[in-house]
C-alpha cells in the first residue's frame, strides 16, 4: 500500500529587510520547506494566525511593533517554535527574547548553513516530543506527552515547545541533578556550553509558570526537578 508523501513543513519568515528576507526564504525553500514572508509586526501576527506555520523565523527589529511583541502574541495563542534573529549582541536582548517564548536565537551576521541547521534542530525537537509516549507523573506534576499538555495540582499550563521538552527531560529523571551542559546537548542539541544562559532563562520561565519550588538549582552544576 502506497503512502502519500508528507507535506513540506511550513515556515513563516518575519524580516523587514527585503534582501535578507528573500535570502532566508530562498535557503529554506532549497531545504524543502514551504515559506511565507512578511515584513512587519502586525502582518506577522496575522500570518501566523491564518497559516499556523510549523516554525517562525523572527527578526527582533520590526516596524509596527517589534519581534518581542510578536513572539508574546503568537505564543499566547498557541505554542509554536520561534527562532529569533537579532543584530544586537547584548546578552540581555537574548534573554528577553527567550523569556517571551523564543526557543532559539541567532545574532546577525550568521551563515545560512547555521540557520538551516538551527531550523532543522527545532523541528526535530517538536517531532520528538510529539511522538506517541506516555504520561509522566511526579508528585502533583502531570505531563501528557501525547497531547503535549501539562498540569500541576490540576491546573493546566501552556508551555512553549522548548519549555515542554526541557520539562519532560527533567521529569523523566526526577530529583536527579542535570548539568546545564547536558541539558544544552539533550534539549537544544548544542555541542558547546556557550548557551548556558539560555538554559537558565527557560528554567526561570518554567518556575514562573509552574511554581518556584518545582526545580531546584544546584549552584555551579545544574538543575533537578523536585515536584512533590
Amino acid at each position: 500500500m502506497e503512502t502519500s508523501p508528507r507535506s513540506p513543513r511550513r515556515i513563516l519568515v518575519v524580516e523587514d529587510e527585503p534582501t535578507i528576507a528573500e535570502s532566508l526564504a530562498a535557503r529554506l525553500r532549497a531545504e524543502g520547506y514551504a515559506v511565507e514572508v512578511v515584513h512587519d509586526g502586525p502582518a506577522a501576527v496575522a500570518a501566523e494566525a491564518a497559516g499556523e506555520p510549523d516554525l517562525v523565523v523572527l527578526d527582533v527589529m520590526l516596524p509596527g511593533f517589534d519581534g518581542l511583541e510578536v513572539c508574546r502574541r503568537i505564543q499566547a495563542r498557541r505554542p509554536v517554535p520561534v527562532l529569533m534573529l537579532t543584530a544586537r549582541t547584548d546578552e540581555t536582548d537574548m534573554l528577553v527574547g527567550l523569556g517571551v517564548g523564543a526557543d532559539d536565537y541567532l545574532t546577525k551576521p550568521f551563515s545560512m548553513r547555521v540557520l538551516a541547521a538551527r531550523v532543522a534542530a527545532l523541528l526535530r525537537r517538536v517531532e520528538r516530543t510529539a511522538a506517541p509516549g506516555t504520561s509522566i507523573v511526579v508528585g502533583d506534576l502531570r505531563i501528557d506527552t501525547d497531547q503535549r499538555r501539562v498540569w500541576r495540582a490540576d491546573t493546566e499550563t501552556q508551555l512553549t515547545p522548548l519549555e515542554f521538552e526541557l520539562l519532560v527531560n527533567l521529569a523523566r529523571r526526577p530529583r536527579t541533578v542535570l548539568a546545564r551542559e547536558r541539558l544544552l546537548s539533550e534539549v537544544w542539541g548544542w555541542a558547546d556550553a556557550s548557551g548556558t544562559r539560555a538554559v537558565d532563562s527557560h528554567i526561570k520561565a518554567l518556575r514562573r509558570k509552574l511554581g518556584a519550588d518545582l526545580i531546584r538549582t544546584v549552584h555551579g552544576v545544574g538543575y533537578a526537578l523536585e515536584a512533590r
